[in-house]
């Protein structure tokens, strides 16, 4: 297991990250993964035995829930608080109330005190904003976060699900008020799903910005179980939870590569889809979730596949996203800049 950079801190996190949002399974959460606390445990110490240190949690998973049995996980297998970076969340409804969901101030300092108590720690070290609030000012949320870090409660804050000129606005804001400023964003990202390339990418890798991708099977459709002939897979989350969007024409092509490529290496095409994430540009950290241990141990291998210059560009073109405004005009601009 390797160990990267988060942001422009000292701190070293995992190239793999454990998610636990398939932890509990609680209302909407069930079709996703419903992972009992006693296998929820083990997924934990398989996980850390391998070398993972960065666990991402958030506190809409389960209602709750998955906070409680990664907490309970962290107690029972007896692990050193200062041996794991725990990541989790802040935006969405939490409650029937009116302010139990945004970005308020009153919001985030709510909703770290109860994350904390589900917990059962002392403090978070990475602190996600779960999405935007088009109603709350960047100005208050920015405030929140950094009240909730200098009172020792959280470490480091995060961004998630924004685009690359809201972060740039709120990382500038809490510059120019000598504010805790976002370390990591944490977006979907994955072989059939580049759009981060467009604008976030490069802010990120501008900016000292870690990557931390989510869903990097698309949520379980790059698993090789599904193929233009095999449409349903049986048993999948995807099957009855068609998240995030795919286009399905272009993936079943770049799934057939997968599979190939797998096969050489004698490993699946999961693997494969991860492998290429783990080598693309300014990525700190992949998030895998697990329904079974065998399911982690096969993500965990993922580590292992070197793959050859020639796969990483035949699976770069087959995936490659269409050139858009600005982007082709940037091309076409640059072309005679620099004296032959």
């Amino acid at each position: 297991m390797k160990y990267n950079q988060l942001g422009k801190t000292g701190v070293l996190v995992s190239e793999l990250c454990l998610g636990t949002m398939t932890f509990g399974g609680k209302g909407f959460w069930v079709p996703i993964g419903e992972v009992p606390q006693n296998e929820a445990t083990q997924i934990v110490k398989l996980s850390v035995d391998a070398g993972i240190n960065f666990i991402d949690t958030a506190n809409v998973y389960s209602e709750g829930l998955s906070e409680i049995i990664l907490g309970k996980a962290i107690k029972d297998l007896g692990l050193s608080r200062q041996q794991l970076v725990i990541a989790t969340k802040v935006r969405g409804r939490v409650g029937p109330h009116a302010n139990q969901v945004g970005l308020s101030r009153l919001h985030i300092i709510d909703s770290v005190n109860d994350s904390l108590e589900r917990l059962g720690l002392s403090h978070i070290d990475l602190l996600y904003i779960h999405g935007v609030d088009p109603i709350t000012p960047v100005e208050e949320t920015m405030r929140g976060l950094e009240e909730v870090v200098r009172s020792g409660k959280v470490r480091y804050i995060g961004v998630s699900n924004h685009p690359a000129w809201m972060m740039m606005k709120a990382n500038s804001y809490a510059d120019k008020m000598g504010y805790e400023k976002f370390v990591a964003t944490q977006n979907y990202y994955s072989i059939a799903g580049r759009d981060m390339e467009r604008e976030i990418t490069p802010m990120a890798i501008s900016e000292g910005i870690s990557i931390m991708p989510w869903s990097p099977l698309a949520g379980g459709f790059l698993s090789g179980k599904y193929t233009r002939t095999n449409e349903v897979a049986g048993g999948s989350r995807r099957d009855s939870f068609d998240f995030p969007p795919v286009n399905k024409d272009k993936a079943y092509d770049i799934i057939d590569i997968l599979i190939s490529i797998g096969e050489k290496h004698k490993v699946t095409a999961a693997q494969v889809a991860l492998a290429w994430v783990l080598k693309q540009p300014g990525i700190t950290s992949v998030i895998i979730g697990a329904k079974n241990q065998k399911q982690l141990n096969e993500n965990i291998h993922s580590t292992n596949l070197l793959l050859s210059n020639e796969e990483l560009l035949q699976l770069n073109q087959i995936s490659e996203l269409p050139s858009e405004y600005p982007a082709w005009m940037l091309q076409r601009q640059i072309q005679g800049r620099f004296p032959e």
